[in-house]
């Protein structure tokens, strides 16, 4: 309803004369316009609703059962959509559905008229991270570090983060580049090694790092991988290329501790790490006991929202690695191998753990300074969790001729399209004047409008689960 409407629909108060001029100027309209709308003449928008393929509240159910679907971690495939436009019009007269699907552009038409959608590009993740199957645990996360971290003797400078990274020597990927128009090659020649070396990263809340541990998969340690003059630095090997229990203590004992005992004073400090078991053995518990470390794992699945490292570190680390190999690609040496590892590394640890990223990644995280709702605010809340009104929640008064209109709350459950038809019965059905009329005829079109968005959900519903018992027939054979 556009605002000339509204004004109609209000009525004139006491104090403005009973004329189209007055009535304009009171609610700030043009008169024309004004007097096109007590004559029924629709307006742009409403013209254009009209040659819509779907009604806008055909719309609205199609925008909700997208946004429901996205947010139980299922969303739904542009392609798909002209699809859920074309069964929605199922509940119309038979006359009045359309023959076809929706063009190819409707859809976005469709995210133009509804600032609530945004067409997005997604990857895959793994169900377990999900953000709607981990909010409990990242809840109760907060509520014990919270305990910790506000304890007067806990100093930003003497809490970290470790974690571990893969990094692909060679890390191929895509690039854009300028080409004669007439070559149809979509390749580029290089020898890809994918060979994957592990570093042990350690970062602080005060914006300061650690020296790593780079972890070679092999069986023995060869002199030229290390010829870059990195001081600080520690090595290890496994077969894998990853970090064992021993690999784990060594680094405690041969980084952690050395390089932030004499800073924390004899301070407690935190060490927040993921919940990979290699992180804890006797050993390591033991020595965290003996040197007043504080060992806090974080909830599975949750490294991706909680831990600093992941959060704002990593991504500009592997960016700034990937710059490095692009270089050296471009000066000719096309077989990146272990020897050039560090002199690549190195580089890009500079450039990604500024201080900058580094307080930014505990920030995000809700950790320093501690804010639960940075993380929180992002993930959607379990049904029991949501406050849906209800129609007898809101309170509709006798409307006076000086007194604005009150629009009731559309019906969104069964519940409360009860409430709404008691509502109706009880209160508009006792007195039968101009006012009262308006506000039967108001409730009776809510009453309207809820019973055909239910329907419109049902049908989408209906589709729904047709499609996943047929999915499920075939997974049987």
């Amino acid at each position: 309803m556009d605002r000339a409407s509204q004004v109609l629909a209000q009525g004139v108060p006491p104090s403005v004369p009973d004329s189209y001029r007055a009535l304009a100027d009171h609610g700030n309209v043009p008169r024309s316009t004004l007097h096109y709308r007590a004559r029924r003449r629709p307006s742009i928008e409403e013209k254009a609703q009209g040659q819509q393929y779907l009604q806008p509240w055909e719309e609205d159910v199609i925008v909700n059962f997208v946004l429901q679907m996205y947010d139980l971690g299922q969303p739904i495939r542009i392609k798909f959509i002209p699809s859920l436009a074309f069964s929605i019009t199922r509940q119309r007269p038979e006359a009045d559905r359309p023959l076809k699907p929706p063009g190819k552009n409707w859809t976005k038409a469709l995210e133009k008229r509804h600032p609530r959608l945004q067409a997005r590009r997604v990857s895959p993740l793994d169900w377990n991270r999900h953000e709607k199957n981990i909010r409990r645990k990242v809840t109760h996360w907060f509520e014990v570090i919270g305990k910790i971290l506000r304890d007067p003797a806990i100093l930003a400078e003497n809490v970290y983060n470790m974690d571990e990274t893969g990094v692909m020597l060679s890390m191929p990927g895509s690039v854009k580049v300028l080409v004669g128009k007439d070559d149809r090659r979509n390749y580029r020649g290089a020898r890809v090694k994918r060979t994957t070396v592990t570093a042990i990263e350690c970062i602080s809340a005060d914006g300061r790092y650690l020296d790593p541990m780079i972890i070679w998969p092999a069986s023995t340690h060869r002199s030229n991988w290390t010829t870059f003059p990195t001081p600080g630095w520690q090595y290890a090997y496994s077969d894998s290329g990853y970090t064992d229990f021993k690999i784990s203590f060594e680094w405690l004992k041969r980084i952690f501790n050395p390089q932030t005992q004499g800073r924390a004073n004899k301070k407690p400090r935190v060490l927040i790490c993921d919940g990979f078991g290699t992180h804890e053995s006797l050993e390591i518990l033991e020595l965290c006991f003996e040197n007043n470390i504080i060992l806090c794992r974080l909830p599975s699945h949750t490294s991706h929202k909680l831990q600093p490292c992941d959060v704002a570190v990593f991504a500009p680390l592997k960016d700034a690695y990937r710059e490095q190999v692009d270089r050296l690609d471009q000066g000719g040496v096309n077989t990146i191998g272990k020897q050039h590892f560090t002199s690549l590394y190195s580089p890009a640890r500079v450039r990604a753990f500024t201080p900058k990223n580094i307080k930014a990644g505990f920030a995000a995280s809700g950790l320093f300074p501690f804010n639960p709702d940075r993380v929180l605010r992002h993930m959607p809340k379990p049904p029991a969790e949501l406050n849906i009104p209800k129609a007898n929640e809101v309170k509709v008064e006798p409307c006076q001729q000086d007194v604005e209109l009150h629009t009731p709350v559309t019906p969104v459950s069964a519940e409360a399209l009860m409430s709404l038809q008691s509502l109706i019965i009880q209160r508009d059905a006792q007195a039968l004047d101009e006012t009262s009329k308006q506000n039967l005829a108001r409730h009776l079109q809510k009453f309207v409008n809820a019973s055909q968005k239910s329907f419109a959900k049902g049908i989408l519903q209906e589709d729904r689960i047709q499609f996943l018992t047929t999915i499920n027939d075939e997974a049987k054979v």
